[in-house]
């Protein structure tokens, strides 16, 4: 995929004083005024560091919560720069937007600079022309380097790359290529694992995935609302009654694209969903009317591991079952572990994403251990739905 539809660094050319505005992701979660987790800010190194070692200005522009058009000082990236350059191991500058254009007069090659919370600009999410050309006016060039954030046509996203030469960063170029590698251009047999609470918010993602996988793994209460589709009495487990019609539909249109559904046929209940309650196996025909589901039972987690075995790749977003409270976890670690076994030895191409695949996947101890693991929630969903992502139609070259 990588220089066949969209330019990278490999593409810019010489950089040696030009100023290059590149569109981050440092939207971290703080604490107590301190950053919780950096791994956004982690992600970012390789390109900042890269254009930076090349003589390049670059001028950082990100977003930081949800400040709706307004000046918010708890939304500055100003609290955001000294820990990220201590995550860079370099000075950043931070440049707020009243005096931008003198302020970045003043950078020499090779610094680097924070530009104030895009979304202070009231027309940011509306990709306003006129944030458009304040933000264009201050670069030479354009990179894009986060993935998380090409679902939305914001100014600093989609309408900056029609203005400026365009190109993706590092982090962007392997999201990209991990992503082609999953269901873009895949290695046959592909089996995809989908879970969640409800099918409503997966509807679209389970619509296309059954044109493009072998395999598709419904977990968590979607399964739920699937195995009462089916004609099973699910007792009190979270489902969607409305949707068996659709849910019908899918394993329908499952059936006509030679696309095995696999639903679980043996699961964990308890009378009340709490950490550690009494619980009981059994088989999806025998779950009482006080009953509900919580995690699959282990003859289907084997089963699913000798799936993946005969798979080259696979794609993941959702928990298998209510995985953050014990021990409803057994499932998802389980089948995690297996893929990451399996993707160790050479034999599966692994990508998964969203917020709650990632934090399963670190219960499990093998975030690590994925192919590829997106940091990305709504744009990992959309990209899982087929939809374009204006961001990174933006970028074709």
């Amino acid at each position: 995929m990588t220089g066949k539809t969209f330019k990278t660094l490999d593409d810019i050319g010489d950089v040696l004083g030009k100023r290059v505005l590149v569109r981050e992701d440092l939207n971290v979660p703080m604490a107590d005024g301190e950053v919780a987790d950096d791994t956004r800010l982690r992600a970012t190194v390789p390109t900042v560091i890269e254009l930076a070692d090349k003589g390049a200005i670059v001028l950082i522009l990100a977003h930081f919560g949800r400040p709706k058009g307004q000046r918010n000082p708890d939304m500055s990236l100003a609290l955001i720069t000294r820990p990220y350059s201590q995550v860079l191991g370099r000075p950043v500058r931070f440049i707020d937007w009243d005096d931008a254009e003198d302020a970045v007069e003043t950078l020499q090659p090779g610094d680097i600079a924070v530009l104030e919370n895009t979304r202070f600009f009231a027309g940011e999410e509306k990709n306003d022309g006129q944030v458009v050309d304040r933000l264009a006016v201050l670069g030479d060039l354009y990179v894009n380097d986060a993935f998380s954030a090409a679902h939305r046509a914001h100014a600093s996203t989609e309408g900056i790359a029609h203005k400026l030469p365009a190109f993706a960063g590092r982090a962007m170029e392997a999201e990209l290529d991990a992503l082609d590698k999953a269901l873009g251009n895949p290695e046959h047999p592909v089996a995809a694992v989908v879970g969640g609470a409800k099918v409503s918010t997966k509807l679209d993602v389970l619509r296309h995935l059954v044109d493009k996988v072998d395999h598709l793994i419904i977990g968590g209460g979607m399964a739920n609302t699937f195995l009462a589709a089916r004609g099973i009495d699910v007792g009190k487990s979270l489902a969607e009654h409305d949707l068996k019609g659709t849910a019908e539909a899918i394993l329908d249109a499952a059936d006509a694209a030679g696309c095995t559904v696999h639903l679980p046929y043996d699961v964990v209940v308890a009378k009340e969903f709490r950490p550690n309650p009494p619980t009981r196996t059994v088989n999806v025909h025998e779950v009482a009317a006080d009953e509900m589901i919580l995690d699959i039972g282990p003859a289907a987690t084997e089963a699913l591991a000798d799936v993946l075995k005969t798979c080259r790749t696979l794609v993941w977003n959702g928990p298998l079952g209510a995985f953050e409270t014990p021990p409803f976890d057994t499932a998802t670690v389980a089948l995690a572990r297996t893929a990451a076994a399996l993707t160790h030895e050479g034999s599966l191409i692994s990508v998964a994403g969203g917020g709650d695949t990632v934090a399963a996947l670190n219960q499990a101890g093998v975030a690590g251990d994925f192919t590829f693991v997106s940091t990305a929630g709504g744009a990992f969903l959309e990209w899982m739905e087929g939809k374009p992502l204006p961001g990174v139609a933006a970028l074709a070259a």
